[in-house]
């Protein structure tokens, strides 16, 4: 079709045009009915999608709380303003794309992701199977071995990898040597630091546990440049935590090994930091943790088929438990109604009183905190919650820590598309992000009072960033924990996943 004749044509009609190839073959009746399922199964689905989102709109419009002048009139109560402000960010329900956009940018970001984790797994394996051979004791050299059974080598000698062998002393292959069967034998699985730091908490860690030894290792995807057009843009997946047999640190299973039951989708495995080459913001503590994020199921199911495995938990792990779900209990009809201000607002006080900068904090803060937050707990409750948090008797305990078990947390898949969001705003992994910044990229285009004609962009955009600032210490700018305590306390009020992810695909565009 000619540009010229384009001009006189219609768009709708442009739209309509198909080209349909010559010498095309039809169908055969088996694509016909597999075609006409998938088309009656998709108008299905968006049918009753479209009647939910319906009702959505329908209930959020005729809430007299879902207004933006309301929130500014409330008896001048600043902090029933808040509430309001925050209770906004509820309305963006609705689907951001139609269902095709949503599915292809799925299915490319897995595809994305599926590549990362195996050019990973590839140079894990490089790794290990070059390392355990110049590495293996066997390889020591005739000389050396003799020296060494009569006891002749004196102290402060190299170790037998490090000393000087020449071509013709080195073994290709040992009998203890590791090989690509006993290495593939592995489980996969996603995980991320807790931490307060933006940069720590956004690293990309994938680890591997070994069942061929009970051994594992975390690596860390790194991309430099920001896309893959760019002329210098490489990817490299750098060591993180080396391969080594390695004990919990933490709670009841202090210094037992890591087996396959420790490995599941919310586990914590804890390590020490002076035992590891680590950033400098990770060393701050002497005890640092991963949060298993996501396993290979196909490879978990496999390995529990092939090995013993024995799903184990002690009568103490039941109690320590119930303690944390009675709290939560007590305090959930709290945190629904002002679950922003109390979490945004608790952060920001444990940072101010938090002189030695280290995240840890006696027990007499935390009541105080309680006490000024109005969240009552039960003083035989905060002392069996003490007993529990306090495992090694310093008479301090970390306050993200205490926050989580007194107030729950979200889920992973939720915490996964708030770290989504933080590191499309912080894009050169600062660890903080500008309030400017923050402005520019929120959008309240299809928040549903603004399409009703019920609030301008603008109104919606600052009642945002009015009840995000004042969880910040600093109002001219915003680390993750403070971005992630705020969507944290927004968490509490919404039980559907998938409405919780389009309150961060809306304004974000993720």
């Amino acid at each position: 079709m000619s540009i010229r004749l384009a001009r006189y044509i219609p768009a709708s009609a442009i739209t309509d045009y198909k080209t349909i190839p010559e010498n095309l073959l039809s169908p055969t009746d088996r694509y016909n009915q597999k075609y006409w399922q998938y088309e009656a199964d998709m108008k299905e689905e968006y049918k009753q999608y479209s009647q939910r989102i319906a009702e959505k709109k329908s209930y959020l419009l005729q809430c007299p709380e879902a207004s933006v002048k309301g929130t500014q009139l409330e008896d001048g109560h600043d902090d029933t303003a808040l509430d309001k402000k925050a209770l906004l960010q509820q309305c963006y329900t609705s689907k951001p794309y139609n269902m095709q956009h949503s599915i292809r940018k799925a299915e490319a970001e897995d595809v994305a992701a599926e590549r990362r984790k195996q050019a990973v797994v590839e140079q894990v394996m490089v790794d290990q199977l070059s390392r355990a051979v110049i590495s293996d004791p066997e390889q020591s050299m005739p000389a050396d071995v003799y020296k060494e059974a009569q006891g002749l080598l004196r102290l402060g000698t190299a170790p037998m990898r490090l000393r000087k062998r020449t071509l013709h002393e080195t073994k290709i292959w040992t009998k203890s040597g590791l090989t690509e069967n006993m290495l593939s034998n592995k489980l996969c699985f996603d995980s991320r630091i807790i931490s307060r730091n933006g940069r720590d908490a956004c690293r990309e860690l994938i680890g591997f546990f070994f069942a061929c030894d009970r051994s594992l290792t975390v690596y860390e995807f790194r991309q430099f440049g920001k896309n893959s057009f760019e002329l210098f843009h490489r990817t490299n997946a750098l060591p993180f935590i080396q391969k080594g047999v390695y004990q919990h640190q933490r709670g009841q299973k202090k210094e037992k090994a890591y087996d396959l039951s420790d490995f599941y989708i919310g586990a914590n495995l804890t390590f020490r930091s002076a035992d590891h080459n680590l950033p400098e913001s990770v060393k701050q503590n002497p005890v640092f943790t991963l949060r298993v994020i996501s396993i290979d199921e196909a490879a978990m199911d496999s390995l529990k088929a092939s090995m013993e495995f024995k799903q184990e938990c002690s009568q103490q792990v039941i109690d320590d438990s119930k303690v944390f779900k009675k709290i939560q209990g007590i305090l959930r009809e709290t945190l629904r109604k002002r679950g922003v201000r109390v979490i945004t607002g608790i952060g920001k006080y444990f940072r101010q009183v938090d002189k030695n900068r280290n995240g840890f904090l006696s027990q007499a803060a935390f009541k105080e905190a309680l006490k000024l937050f109005h969240l009552e707990i039960p003083e035989g409750d905060f002392e069996s919650l003490w007993l529990i948090l306090d495992d090694n008797k310093s008479d301090k305990v970390d306050y993200g820590e205490f926050t989580r078990a007194i107030c729950g947390e979200m889920n992973e898949y939720r915490k996964a598309f708030v770290r989504k969001a933080y590191m499309k705003l912080d894009f050169s992994k600062t660890g903080s992000v500008p309030m400017i910044d923050i402005r520019k990229c929120y959008c309240a285009k299809k928040h549903p009072l603004v399409l009703a004609g019920k609030a301008t962009e603008e109104e919606i955009k600052s009642s945002f960033l009015e009840a995000l600032g004042e969880s910040c210490s600093n109002p001219n700018e915003v680390s993750y924990s403070e971005f992630e305590d705020y969507y944290e306390g927004l968490s509490i009020g919404i039980v559907d996943d998938d409405d919780f992810v389009n309150i961060l695909r809306n304004p974000w565009g993720i």
